[in-house]
């Protein structure tokens, strides 16, 4: 295995602050899902780095009404893997999750 590239402390610091402010845009978008601001359809058409890289199950797990289980069935019914991230999906993909999902 490769060993990863040496930073300095300031690249390091800077790295840090990045990944927080993902996870804090990730953890908003899933509330927005979750209170029913923002649709499935709007989630899965945006072109936003933040959407593009939650994984897929975890963004249906943000649903009203979807939980782990139900999340998992969906993406085995579709033929997703549960580690694709939205990014990755095909628009066959994703038609198939609003058609399953009605939203």
């Amino acid at each position: 295995m490769a060993t990863p590239p040496q930073l300095t402390p300031e690249q390091r610091a800077n790295a840090l602050v990045k990944a927080a402010e993902a996870r804090v845009a990730r953890a908003e978008l899933k509330n927005k899902l979750k209170a029913g601001t923002v649709t499935l359809a709007q989630a899965l058409a945006s072109t936003s780095n933040t959407v593009g890289k939650l994984k897929v199950v975890s963004l249906l797990e943000s649903l009203p009404g979807v939980g782990k289980v139900k999340a998992r069935k969906i993406m085995e019914d579709i033929g997703i893997a549960d580690n694709r991230r939205v990014q990755g999906l095909g628009q066959v993909q994703k038609s198939a999750l609003l058609d399953q999902l009605g939203k």
